[in-house]
């Protein structure tokens, strides 16, 4: 029998849209380093690229996590779907420098995962327990947990609005 952890859903599909100029490398390059940065470990999940007459298709799944104890866990799920993505020569301070043109859409998902190593699921005394502990224990700690996820989410929907905002000419 597959245990499967308790997964809260703190911040359900926040979306950012954006057309116009950009860089696909530098977006994935701001994207890593934002995780590295807060110590999130890399998780990939979808990478599809297709290539039309309109421009290149790509979607991107990833979903970072990192632990705060043994008992919780932080998770972002991170789409990317680029659409009519054409490669264009601008020029900028004199000099010629290349960038893509598209669509672009985020969406964002924060999630708390407890018990993702599935300790207390093994016998339904343990399962009691952990559900009282929850309840009248654990809270501060699970609602502290939940307020570091959504901040997560939102710092990261923040820098990916500056990052493509840097491209508004």
């Amino acid at each position: 029998m597959v245990r499967i952890a308790e997964v809260d859903i703190i911040v359900d599909k926040l979306r950012l849209q954006y057309e116009g100029l950009f860089s696909v490398k530098e977006l994935y390059f701001s994207i890593d380093e934002w995780l590295e940065e807060r110590n999130y470990d890399r998780r990939e999940i979808k990478h599809v690229e297709r290539v039309s007459p309109e421009g290149k298709y790509i979607e991107f799944e990833m979903m970072p996590w990192k632990k705060y104890t043994d008992y919780a866990k932080s998770e972002i799920k991170i789409r990317l779907i680029m659409s009519d993505i054409v490669e264009v020569e601008i020029e900028k301070d004199g000099s010629k420098v290349k960038l893509n043109k598209g669509k672009i859409k985020v969406v964002l998902d924060g999630l708390l995962t407890t018990d993702y190593e599935n300790r207390w699921e093994s016998k339904p005394m343990f399962y009691f327990i952990r559900t009282i502990f929850d309840k009248y224990f654990y809270k501060p700690f699970t609602v502290g947990y939940q307020n570091n996820v959504s901040g997560d989410v939102k710092e990261l929907y923040t820098h990916l609005k500056a990052f493509l905002n840097l491209y508004r000419y």
